[in-house]
């Protein structure tokens, strides 16, 4: 038996634990446990060049923290790199098969928790449409919709761009950022009484209305943002030591993005204006005056000012949303349909949480049906009829989809998002190959990868 059939056949010393008896074994397997250290150091021991492993990461439980690289080092030169995912694998996909299609928002919110509100409306539109109400949902639920998009994707950028430059050991716009961030994280808890994982987007609509002084409250986050989100940029983009440490490195032409399935600011970063809110519009976007932010330098530097640009085209959608939520007031937000909706809007308190007054009346002491209604909508959910779907949109980091298919029963026979973190990670071997290991830190902060979303 080959040294090769024996490591596959489960013989003791086998490294590859994943292959299947009798399968050769191509390469090294890598374990998200990190205990296959031992192994790696002994197969590396008897080589007479002057390459190191590292092993790089993880650091903390958050962002692209979570994320293990093994490489081999010549020096400071990377000679080879290999991500290792898994750590906040938290089987979301399969938990949702045993939930409501309604509960699906709840899961779905934590994948990305940076940019969960994205994840909810992914799932909802696809929900929809399998339920083929994509017509059917009120125009004040999609305007809903994009307010909780636009202002999330400004967040999840001040993020992105704040760890960019925390690499760096800028602090100062990680600060800026971590500031205009809590901003936009009160107005979301003022709108759907969370910070995050906030499960607003439902299928059908929205959870709940704005607030009664919803709309100044975003007069204010506007004018907040307008004033100190280009901070970042004025603070960085000209400063001769963050250009040289990001023009020229972590280069993706557009052949490459193609080629590895990329998309949003890396894709952007070719020149490629590839931005599904403009080339498959969704939700209304159509009707907004927006820019696709794009730039040609393929660079980590090019993918940072796409995203300080992003956030101020994702202002001039809010301050048009803001008009038309002003002209909408009073519209239902959500699909009219008893079999749908659910079972009573939520009176959103201190606490985040709670039933209207008038329906815990109604079920409690008028109406024993009602209460039986109320009932079997929390538990048992609506049917969708038998089909599949993929609808995808524009997330802050790409091209975020979601599968769905469906028996006809109230919950999902599968769901499966295609997190744009996930194919972006594959490209670091790329990027990093070759270069210094101060320059796989920056391609690793441009490509901007949410852990829980790559894991999920």
């Amino acid at each position: 038996m080959s040294e090769q059939t024996k490591r596959s056949a489960g013989v003791p010393g086998s490294e590859d634990v994943f292959a299947v008896p009798g399968e050769p074994i191509a390469d090294q397997a890598y374990l998200s446990s990190g205990a296959d250290w031992d192994q790696i150091i002994e197969s590396q021991r008897e080589r007479a060049d002057e390459i190191i492993v590292v092993n790089l990461g993880p650091q903390h439980p958050s962002t692209h923290g979570v994320m293990r690289l093994v490489l081999e080092m010549d020096g400071e030169n990377v000679m080879s790199c290999r991500p290792g995912i898994g750590f906040l694998h938290t089987g979301i996909e399969k938990n949702s098969e045993y939930r409501t299609w309604t509960q699906g928002s709840t899961f779905f919110t934590r994948m990305n928790y940076v940019g969960g509100i994205h994840n909810e409306a992914a799932y909802s539109l696809a929900v929809d449409k399998l339920l083929d109400i994509t017509d059917d949902i009120p125009r004040r639920g999609n305007q809903l919709r994009v307010l909780a998009m636009e202002t999330n994707r400004i967040a999840s950028h001040l993020t992105a761009v704040g760890a960019n430059c925390l690499e760096l050991g800028a602090t100062s716009p990680q600060e800026v950022g971590l500031r205009e961030r809590e901003r936009i994280l009160e107005f979301t808890e003022a709108l759907t009484g969370l910070r995050m994982n906030n499960a607003y987007i439902r299928p059908g609509g929205v959870q709940n209305d704005m607030p009664d002084d919803g709309i100044d409250l975003l007069d204010e986050l506007i004018k907040q943002l307008r004033i100190n989100v280009p901070e970042i940029a004025l603070f960085m983009l000209d400063n001769p030591i963050f250009k040289a440490r990001t023009q020229h490195i972590g280069v993706l032409d557009l052949s490459t993005c193609m080629m590895l399935g990329m998309t949003g600011p890396v894709l952007r970063s070719t020149g490629y204006p590839w931005d599904l809110r403009k080339t498959q519009p969704y939700l209304g976007y159509d009707h907004y005056d927006f820019d696709v932010c794009t730039e040609t330098s393929c660079d980590a530097y090019g993918r940072f000012k796409i995203r300080c640009d992003e956030m101020m085209q994702s202002l001039r959608i809010l301050e048009q949303v803001r008009d038309e939520l002003v002209e909408s007031q009073g519209e239902p937000f959500r699909v009219q349909d008893p079999d749908l909706e659910w079972p009573s809007d939520l009176t959103v308190g201190a606490d985040g949480q709670g039933n209207s007054n008038e329906h815990i009346k109604h079920i409690m002491g008028e109406s024993m049906e009602a209460l039986i209604h109320h009932f079997k909508k929390v538990t048992e959910g609506f049917k969708v009829p038998a089909g599949q779907v993929y609808v995808a949109i524009e997330g802050p980091a790409g091209e975020l989809g979601a599968h769905l298919v469906s028996d006809g029963g109230t919950r999902p026979y599968r769901a499966h998002m295609r997190d744009p973190g996930f194919n972006h990670v594959q490209a670091l071997p790329i990027m990093s190959e070759g270069a210094m290991l101060s320059d796989l830190l920056m391609a690793l902060a441009s490509i901007d990868p949410v852990m829980g979303g790559v894991d999920r």
